[in-house]
């Protein structure tokens, strides 16, 4: 599963985020590697427990949520709270998977992570480097979209960002469990989802076909899901 949103986050959004992340005091990365992806990892982040990550957190999600691309492609059934990090010249993270389980020590949920999502806050010509990169079934897919934009891939798909060599890096990044465990399944229904959205202005609600698929898009929630 590998989706790119485009303008998940408005730009007044972003600079809202950016105008509170300028103000405030950056840790080490690395408490948010894992166990084993500790050596991989060099740049800073907000202290993920801090008040100001966990409201800027909160304000991210309240548009995440209302986004029907980021709801069709995820299904989101826990999302750990969002985490803010930037990458400076030399920082990096190397090809690593993330951990399966996650766990908030604030709230004490425990989730599994079926995907990871990086939401860029810098506009590309601000750094070089920094690309994301992920494999899937089709290779190498590598990503330095506009600030706004949302990839959502597979927490199990190897991944990294490659070496910043000159300007900053911001980002957003969080994981999920997913209502739909299965990426294949996901991806039907992220796709029938896409079509129904796609076809409803054109037809209308009433429309026996497209009631006919909204039947099936439920029939397959319920048969796929978990809440």
């Amino acid at each position: 599963m590998l989706a790119h949103i485009r303008g998940a986050l408005e730009r007044k959004e972003i600079d809202v985020l950016r105008q509170a992340m300028a103000q405030a005091p950056w840790e080490d990365g690395t408490s948010t590697a894992g166990a084993n992806a500790g050596d991989l990892k060099r740049n800073q982040q907000l202290a993920p427990d801090s008040e100001l990550s966990r409201a800027l957190g909160k304000r991210l999600l309240s548009s995440l949520l209302a986004n029907p691309a980021f709801i069709s492609a995820a299904v989101p059934l826990h999302i750990y709270p969002p985490l803010f990090n930037r990458y400076g010249v030399g920082d990096h993270f190397d090809p690593h998977v993330d951990n399966s389980i996650r766990g908030d020590a604030m709230t004490g949920v425990r989730i599994r992570v079926d995907l990871a999502a990086t939401l860029l806050l810098s506009e590309p010509d601000e750094y070089e480097g920094g690309e994301l990169i992920v494999e899937d079934i089709y290779g190498s897919r590598r990503f330095k979209p506009p600030a706004g934009d949302l990839i959502l891939y597979s927490a199990g798909s190897l991944h990294m960002v490659t070496p910043v060599t000159s300007g900053q890096r911001l980002a957003s990044f969080m994981w999920l469990q997913s209502m739909i465990r299965a990426d294949e399944a996901r991806s039907f229904i992220c796709d029938l989802d896409e079509s129904i959205q796609e076809l409803a202005p054109r037809v209308g609600a009433d429309d026996p076909d497209l009631r006919r698929l909204v039947t099936v898009y439920h029939n397959l929630i319920r048969y796929w899901g978990e809440a």
